[in-house]
């Protein structure tokens, strides 16, 4: 449930980063909103996977975790930039 709630957020975030960048010009600005989400998602999916590591988990056992969450959402913003861009 905590991996749902986080793809939430990171989808979350994407939408408010897309909406800033459309605020900010149209199509090129949802593509930059795109290109800003990315470095922010990365951060905040290695937040969340040292979290997991602080309450119990190895390294080992958060890692896929961590690139499922961080894939997911980064995958729709670059398939954004992809298609608008």
């Amino acid at each position: 449930m905590h991996t749902v709630i986080v793809l939430a957020g990171g989808f979350s975030l994407l939408l408010a980063c897309t909406l800033l960048g459309h605020a900010w010009g149209a199509m090129p600005g949802l593509v930059q909103g795109a290109k800003l989400f990315l470095p922010l998602w990365l951060a905040g999916a290695f937040v969340n996977m040292w979290v997991g590591t602080t309450h119990g988990y190895s390294w080992g056992e958060e890692f896929p975790i961590f690139l499922a969450i961080f894939a997911v959402p980064a995958i729709v913003a670059g398939l954004l930039w992809w298609r608008l861009g």
